[in-house]
């Protein structure tokens, strides 16, 4: 694994986390205590995290295939700054505008 997907991983698990915690996220950030992580129910995702939770765990997936960084559109590599900009990516630069989010 390459240096690039071992940061990509690294971040993407955090946003992960801090999509399915945001309350710990929050409590973190903000240099608080571990009585934030006790709480009771959680709360219900919304519609735009939802999709962000899957594109993540969709690169995170390509991360473990050895297929990131490669574009799906056109299998040309996606580029460091496009990757260190947007980790979960799916498409390079020339690509992205062929293609929607939900893809």
């Amino acid at each position: 694994m390459s240096r690039i997907d071992i940061d990509a991983r690294t971040l993407l698990q955090e946003r992960r986390q801090a999509l399915r915690h945001p309350r710990r996220a929050l409590a973190r950030a903000q240099g608080g205590g571990a009585w934030e992580e006790w709480g009771g129910d959680a709360e219900p995702l919304a519609a735009e995290a939802r999709r962000e939770l899957h594109e993540i765990e969709a690169a995170l997936s390509r991360i473990e295939e050895g297929r990131y960084g490669i574009c799906q559109a056109c299998g040309g590599p996606m580029g460091l700054q496009r990757l260190r900009a947007i980790p979960e990516a799916r498409y390079c630069l020339a690509c992205s505008g062929n293609h929607h989010a939900d893809d």
